[in-house]
């Protein structure tokens, strides 16, 4: 081989080297997400599905696992899931479209909208610190377990509240209003959980020791609806992540309210260390990079939403079955967010 041939060969093969370097680099989340959920050692088996999308566009898509143990039926991207607590990002969605109609005053106490209720915090609890947690109440019939506005204590009791709020103020329930949302958002696969009408509703599960049982009756009500009842797919929570963080559904101003965080709070998902919490959002920083999440856990599922502005990333993972070891509720959910936000997905901040 003549020289200036055998160093357009070489350079040929380092250039395709390289090039398949480059986009193993690329794809490195891929293969590391794929060896995470089918891994024979992991301390418990994933469940569910993964959905990752960028710019709109599907980076990775994956379900793992049945949609019923007993009758081990593969699950389907399209499944529908249980997503409890994030349930309640749609919740504040909906109390802040009453406050841009000018319905509710955010800063007001609760007792201008629900009158019915007697304690004397009533007259001091803000609507405002309902959306955030800081309001304290444990119980409408007992004290307030600290000042308002003064620490954080999740529960679903403040998202029954602003449900009550929303429906008094709307004339509207909840529910209706809830789909009418949907609706106009064009989320097709979207709902609140209905015992009569289940769709495409695989079955939760709870894992013990890695057997899973079924779990057969739904402790959702139309009370707690605002704080654990919406049903969806993968594909529309990336939708629903898009609409609300590209300003299709909330104003700037409402928006911003929502997610500029007004307390902190601590989250083993989210690290150690406590971070922002806004309305019904948790406001987060992962090695510099920003980011917005909320986790969702109960009736046999496990879910988490995270959404990263700087990339237009989103990263879903849901599950229909749930660890009763507290240490895993959300171990693939929380590996998995991990692995997109080291990868190159994600735009350097810095």
């Amino acid at each position: 081989m003549k020289p200036f041939i055998r160093i357009l060969c070489t350079a040929g093969l380092l250039f395709t080297a390289s090039q398949s370097c480059a986009q193993s680099k690329k794809n490195d989340y891929i293969s590391r997400i794929d060896s995470l959920i089918e891994s024979p050692t992991s301390p418990r088996p994933f469940n569910g599905v993964v959905l990752i999308t960028q710019n709109g566009k599907i980076k990775y898509s994956k379900a793992y696992g049945f949609k019923d143990n007993r009758t081990k039926v593969p699950l389907k991207m399209n499944d529908q899931f249980e997503i409890m607590s994030n349930t309640k990002q749609i919740t504040s969605v909906l109390l802040l479209k009453q406050f841009e109609k000018g319905k509710v005053d955010l800063q007001a106490p609760i007792k201008k909208y629900l009158p019915s209720l007697t304690q004397p915090w009533a007259d001091s609890v803000t609507v405002h610190q309902l959306l955030n947690h800081s309001h304290g109440i444990v119980d409408t019939e007992k004290p307030l377990l600290f000042k308002p506005g003064t620490e954080f204590k999740y529960g679903n009791l403040s998202n029954i509240l602003l449900g009550k709020i929303i429906e008094n103020v709307s004339g509207t329930s909840y529910i209706q209003l809830a789909t009418d949302l949907f609706k106009e958002l064009h989320l097709k696969n979207t709902f609140c959980y209905s015992k009569d009408s289940r769709r495409n509703l695989v079955t939760g599960h709870m894992n013990k020791d890695n057997h899973f049982t079924p779990v057969e009756n739904s402790f959702i009500n139309n009370e707690n609806m605002p704080a654990d009842g919406v049903v969806t797919t993968a594909e529309d929570m990336t939708l629903w992540n898009s609409l609300l963080h590209k300003g299709k559904i909330l104003s700037t101003k409402s928006y911003q309210l929502m997610t500029t965080y007004s307390i902190l709070s601590q989250h083993d998902v989210f690290g150690k260390e406590k971070s922002g919490y806004g309305y019904n959002i948790r406001i987060v920083q992962y090695r510099g990079i920003p980011y917005l999440g909320h986790t969702g856990l109960g009736d046999g599922f496990a879910s988490l939403n995270v959404y990263v502005p700087g990339s237009d990333v989103s990263i879903i993972v849901m599950e229909n079955q749930m660890s009763e070891d507290g240490d895993l509720y959300y171990y693939q959910e929380a590996l998995i967010r991990d692995i997109v936000l080291q990868s190159s997905l994600i735009k350097s901040q810095r």
